[in-house]
C-alpha cells in the first residue's frame, strides 16, 4: 500500500493524457498536480516537492529529458522518483531516460492498472533503506537490460515485417498473372490458386502484425465510411474458395444488413480472419456461415462453423496472441495473431467481439455501433 496523500506531479503537454493520469491516481487516493510544459513543471517541482513525477519525454520547449536532468540537480531532486512515459518504443529513447536519471519507463497509451502499480512501486522504493536500495538497483539494472533487449526485438520485428510486404505483394501479383493465362492446365491453375491463397494468408499475417503494433502505440485509427457488407463478404469468400472446395465446405451468407459504417480494409480483414479460422476447424462436408443483422441499436455480424467449440472458460483467452487453449489436439488454439487483431480492430470501432454459446461448433459475434 502507498501512503495516503502522496503527491504526484504529472507533466504532459497533452490535456487528455494528464486527465487520464490524474483521474486514475486520484481514485487511488493520491494528490495530483499537473503541468503542461517543462518550465511549469520545474516551477511546481520547486514549490511543492512532489513524491513522484510522471514525465512525458516529448514536449514543446523544454522536453522531458531536460526537465529530468534539471530536477535531479535541484536540492532534494535525487530523492524524487521520476517515471517517464512516451509513445516512442526505441532503445535510444529508453537509454536517454536512464542517462538523465529516470527511474522507470512506461509506454503510451497509458494503462490505468499498470500506471497505479508503477507509481506504488516507485513510492515504496523511495522509502527503502540504503541496503534494500542496493538490492533494488541490481534488480533494476537486470530489468533495464531485459527492456532494452525487448525494444531491440520489437524494432527488428518491425523492420522484418515491413520488408516482407513487397515480396508477398509480388507473389500475389505473379499468381494473378498466371491465372489470367487461359492456356495453363487445370492442375497448374489449381496449384496457382493455392499459391495465391497462401500468399494472401501471409500478407494478412504481416498486416496484422503492423496493425497490432500501431494499436499498442495508440496509432490504430479506423477511417470510417459506408461499407458494402455484401461486397466485402463476397470478396472474402472468393479469397478462400480454394481452401473451402478442397474440404467440400460450403460458404453461406445471410446479410439482413447490407452495409455498415467502418474502415473497409480493417473490417474486411476482420471477416477474413474469422472465416479463415472457421474453415480451419469446420469438418469436411459442412458449412461456414456469415450473417449480419441489426439488433438493440447495434450491427451484429456472426461467423459460425460446426467444428470443435470453444469452452466457456477459455473464450477470453482465445483472443490473446498465440493463445494455446487447454485440452486435446482437436481443440482450438489462437495459433497466431488473427483473433487478437480482430479484437483490437473491433474495439477501435467502439464495438466488441466474443464467442457465443451454441449447440455445436463455434459462433464468433462482432458487435458494432449502428451509425445509421
Amino acid at each position: 500500500m502507498h501512503r495516503a496523500g502522496s503527491h504526484i506531479l504529472v507533466v504532459d503537454d497533452n490535456a487528455q493524457n494528464r486527465a487520464l493520469a490524474r483521474g486514475t491516481l486520484e481514485d487511488e487516493g493520491f494528490r495530483v498536480s499537473e503541468a503542461s510544459s517543462g518550465e511549469e513543471a520545474l516551477t511546481l517541482f520547486e514549490a511543492t516537492r512532489p513524491d513522484c513525477v510522471l514525465l512525458d519525454v516529448r514536449m514543446p520547449g523544454t522536453d522531458g529529458l531536460a526537465v529530468c536532468a534539471r530536477m535531479r540537480a535541484l536540492p532534494g531532486g535525487d530523492e524524487v522518483r521520476i517515471l517517464f512515459f512516451t509513445a516512442l518504443r526505441d532503445v535510444d529513447t529508453f537509454d536517454h531516460t536512464l542517462r538523465v536519471g529516470g527511474d522507470d519507463f512506461l509506454t503510451k497509451p497509458l494503462r490505468p492498472t499498470e500506471l497505479v502499480l508503477r507509481v506504488q512501486s516507485a513510492l515504496k522504493i523511495r522509502r527503502m533503506s540504503a541496503e534494500l536500495r542496493e538490492s533494488y538497483d541490481l534488480v533494476r539494472r537486470q530489468r533495464d537490460d531485459l527492456m532494452r533487449l525487448q525494444l531491440q526485438k520489437d524494432a527488428l520485428t518491425a523492420f522484418v515485417v515491413h520488408d516482407l510486404k513487397n515480396p508477398v505483394h509480388s507473389m500475389l501479383m505473379h499468381a494473378e498473372l498466371i491465372l489470367e493465362d487461359p492456356s495453363i492446365s487445370e492442375d497448374s491453375r489449381e496449384s496457382t490458386m493455392w499459391i495465391r491463397e497462401d500468399a494472401r494468408s501471409l500478407l494478412r499475417l504481416v498486416l496484422n502484425l503492423l496493425d497490432i503494433s500501431k494499436s499498442e502505440e495508440g496509432h490504430l485509427a479506423p477511417r470510417k465510411s459506408t461499407v458494402d457488407l455484401q461486397a466485402v463478404v463476397k470478396s472474402v469468400f472468393d479469397a478462400v474458395s480454394a481452401r473451402a472446395r478442397a474440404r467440400d465446405i460450403t460458404l453461406v451468407s445471410h446479410l439482413e444488413t447490407p452495409s455498415i459504417v467502418a474502415d473497409v480494409d480493417l473490417m474486411r480483414r476482420v471477416i477474413e480472419n474469422l472465416v479463415e479460422n472457421a474453415l480451419r476447424y469446420a469438418p469436411p462436408h459442412s458449412e461456414v456461415r456469415v450473417t449480419a443483422a441489426r439488433r438493440d441499436g447495434a450491427i451484429e455480424v456472426r461467423v459460425a462453423d460446426s467444428g470443435t467449440g470453444v469452452p466457456a472458460a477459455q473464450r477470453e483467452r482465445i483472443f490473446e496472441r498465440f493463445a494455446q487453449l487447454d485440452g486435446g489436439a482437436g481443440d482450438r488454439t489462437g495459433r497466431g495473431l488473427g483473433l487478437a487483431f480482430c479484437k483490437l480492430v473491433v474495439e477501435a470501432h467502439g464495438g466488441n467481439v466474443k464467442v457465443e454459446d451454441s449447440d455445436g461448433g463455434a459462433v464468433f459475434l462482432v458487435r458494432l455501433p449502428d451509425a445509421s
